[in-house]
């Protein structure tokens, strides 16, 4: 059995990860409760905005943790197609889910169905990013930290939309986003408790790509989307503050109209 370290540059992959699913929780909470204050096209803006934020947020979480995952004995390369694969998985299941909750009309099943959905999108995310994995040996997985793993995906995207939906206030929001990021991060680190590597000593060149080639471009590429968007997002008015410039730019005009009279 290879010796599998899961922090090869110490701390510093797992805290980024952490950061990385932090802000795409934040960014996508933040954009689903403007969603749920907004109508027509906006509200579909909005959602498909908060999709692709957690979604992005979680995908780079992953692969940013495994640019510190190594294995004794053989190389790790990643098979391109599938590591994309999981990424579009990340983004339309996270989205089937926020859809769900911000199109639903029963918000306590629109709750349930979304989580659901969400957390089996997340763990389907993880399996696939690891199925895209190329070694010298062969990859075996423990079912019980397996079933854990998915048990914590679907919980924590059960209480980040659950947040969404009764969490309005900014700070409030912030604290749901670290606690969501933990969430996803610890998902990661137990379905990665379940991984078990026997190396095969091999010559041979691997398939694929290195992740300095391929996901930590990919990865750089998906943070300083969600840190545009989030500036994005942090500068565009409320549907509160739309609304109290549209009662005073009527003040004014009843005003000037009087005035006229």
């Amino acid at each position: 059995m290879g010796h599998l370290d899961h922090a090869a540059y110490g701390l510093l992959t797992p805290a980024l990860s952490y950061v990385m699913a932090s802000i795409g929780a934040a960014l996508g909470l933040r954009c689903t409760v403007r969603a749920l204050a907004a109508t027509g096209s906006a509200r579909r803006n909005w959602l498909i905005t908060a999709a692709s934020a957690i979604g992005s947020g979680i995908w780079t979480m992953h692969f940013v943790a495994m640019l510190g995952f190594s294995v004794t004995g053989t190389e790790i390369h990643f098979n391109v197609p599938l590591t994309v694969l999981s990424l579009l998985v990340a983004v339309l299941v996270v989205g089937a889910g926020v859809f769900a909750v911000g199109y639903g009309k029963r918000r306590g099943r629109a709750l349930v169905l979304g989580g659901l959905t969400t957390g089996l999108g997340v763990a389907s995310m993880h399996y696939l990013g690891m199925a895209a994995l190329r070694l010298h040996g062969e990859v075996s997985y423990e079912p019980l930290m397996v079933a854990l793993s998915v048990a914590i995906a679907v919980v924590a995207a059960t209480a980040a939309l659950w947040a969404a939906l009764n969490i309005k206030a900014p700070v409030a929001v912030a604290v749901a986003s670290l606690v969501m990021g933990a969430a996803v991060t610890s998902m990661h680190y137990t379905g990665m408790l379940a991984v078990a590597v026997r190396v095969t000593p091999s010559d041979a060149a691997l398939p694929g790509v290195t992740a300095m080639q391929f996901i930590f471009p990919l990865a750089v590429g998906l943070g300083s989307y969600l840190f545009i968007t989030s500036a994005f997002v942090a500068l565009s008015p409320t549907a509160e503050e739309l609304a109290a410039s549209a009662s005073v730019r009527n003040l004014g005009g009843r005003a000037a109209a009087a005035a006229q009279h």
